[in-house]
């Protein structure tokens, strides 16, 4: 059956011109096993309808979507990993597959692909993406919405029957293609390659696509570069702020992993901390910690720098710098913010919520592994203190490191009462995702297919998400 009535096809990629993709085709895959589908994700772009041969289909065979892009394209992109300048990426296994309206608010999403096969920029790596990493972003996504942190969302996994090689987990092992939901796939890196050849004019031309699609608000600023920078670093600190509320480490903080509206997404060696550890890492190998949790905030502001002198080949440059500058305190808004929605309550004014997050945090510290980080803000939510010292955790709620944290949120009221009423609140514990529980849903998919353990930690999330009642913007 055709797509439902929401759906609203408008590929503007290729507006972009040819300097800016390559048009692909996917790989021809063995097996196409759906493994899972993202029907709240797809209705809201009107795909909930399509059957799941159609699905597959269409995310796992990638026949052109009605309406849609005629061809997938490679997006063309440089970056800096690990601050090293890299001039041969680009999406070496991915694609943008198709974009369209959202239904209700009419922003433009994206469709973008992750192990769908090798392009022109895979650098001689196989162009695929194994079943566990498929599994594991699948959770990352579901759970950083939960908590309300701007994310793409996974969108579909196929299985795809191909044994792949890897040095970093047993092989051979399965193999799937991931699509993603996105409101945009142009990273800080696509402004990075157009600097690099010195192509001002195609900086230009970035810019209006970007303001046109994304910004429609900045289209008559008499600087679009300078505006586009204030644009992104306010959604960029939001971003930086989400994750630290979160708990969250991405583990490859690397130019060509962040995008111009501020959404996180490419989850690879990432991480949830089980407590406060400001150098807690992600990646294997990450020796330096140079994106460990505590720096994620710096290394954000740095890439931002790296996107400000890609646009500083058509804007001014003192302007530009202005706008880096209010990165810090925009981050130290949206971090009060962010903290005070993780806990629950209302609002005291800017001031008042910046002294309850930093007494959350020197909580946090302070109690060291004594404190899990989820379980911190599952037991305070609401400012329920009678619920935090009747459950598990009691014995660490009374102390004397506390003391100034249980003052400051017995303050506070809870903003939407209501929602402590949930099911999900009467638990003793929340849902967490740390490595050893990503690691024992693997198990039993790996050594015997099956996925129970899998979808019942996603209806556990899914609840979760429900009961807090969060948005991930």
């Amino acid at each position: 059956m055709p797509p439902g009535s929401r759906y609203h096809p408008d590929p503007q990629v290729p507006e972009l011109g040819p300097e800016f993709f390559d048009p692909v085709a996917a790989a021809a895959f063995p097996q196409t096993i759906l493994r899972y589908r993202n029907d709240r994700a797809a209705a809201t772009v009107g795909l909930d309808s399509l059957t799941d041969a159609e699905w597959i289909a269409h995310f796992g065979r990638f026949e052109p979507l009605p309406g849609g892009l005629p061809s997938p394209l490679a997006m063309r992109y440089h970056g800096h990993q690990f601050r090293s300048y890299n001039p041969d990426l680009g999406d070496g296994r991915g694609f943008s597959f198709a974009q369209m309206r959202e239904s209700g608010t009419d922003r433009l999403l994206e469709l973008g692909t992750k192990g769908s096969g090798q392009t022109p920029w895979s650098r001689q790596g196989d162009g695929r993406l194994t079943l566990k990493g498929g599994m594991r972003e699948v959770l990352a996504t579901s759970l950083l919405e939960a908590l309300g942190v701007p994310t793409s969302r996974s969108f579909s996994l196929i299985e795809t029957g191909e044994a792949l090689t890897r040095g970093d987990e047993p092989s051979p092992t399965r193999s799937a293609v991931l699509v993603r939901l996105s409101h945009s796939h142009i990273r800080f890196g696509a402004f990075q390659r157009q600097a690099y050849f010195d192509r001002a004019d195609q900086i230009g031309r970035l810019i209006d696509h970007v303001i046109a699609n994304y910004y429609p608000q900045l289209d008559n600023a008499p600087d679009r570069g300078t505006a586009l920078l204030e644009a992104v670093v306010a959604r960029c600190a939001k971003l930086a702020a989400a994750w630290m509320a979160a708990g969250f480490v991405h583990g490859v903080l690397n130019t060509d992993n962040m995008n111009i509206n501020g959404e996180s997404f490419d989850y690879g060696p990432y991480r949830f901390l089980p407590y406060s550890d400001p150098n807690f890492t992600a990646a294997y190998f990450d020796h330096s910690g140079l994106y460990r949790f505590g720096r994620q905030p710096d290394t954000v502001l740095w890439n931002l720098q790296q996107l400000a002198s890609c646009l500083a080949m058509v804007s001014k440059t003192e302007p530009l710098v202005e706008a880096l500058k209010g990165f810090s305190p925009a981050y130290r808004r949206e971090l009060a913010e962010a903290i005070r929605r993780r806990l629950g309550v209302k609002s005291a004014g800017e001031e008042a919520d910046a002294a309850l997050a930093g007494a959350a945090f020197r909580t946090l510290a302070a109690g060291g592994a004594s404190i899990r980080w989820e379980p911190f803000f599952f037991d305070w939510f609401g400012g329920a203190e009678d619920r935090a010292r009747a459950g598990p955790r009691a014995r660490f709620y009374g102390a004397e490191e506390m003391e100034e944290f249980r003052r400051l949120i017995g303050e506070r009221e809870p903003e939407r009462p209501e929602r402590l009423a949930d099911p999900y609140f009467q638990r003793s514990d929340p849902e967490e995702l740390i490595y050893e529980e990503i690691e024992a849903i693997w198990a039993p998919i790996a050594e015997a297919d099956d996925w129970r353990a899998f979808d019942a930690k996603l209806a556990a999330i899914e609840a979760a998400r429900l009961a807090y009642g969060f948005s991930g913007g």
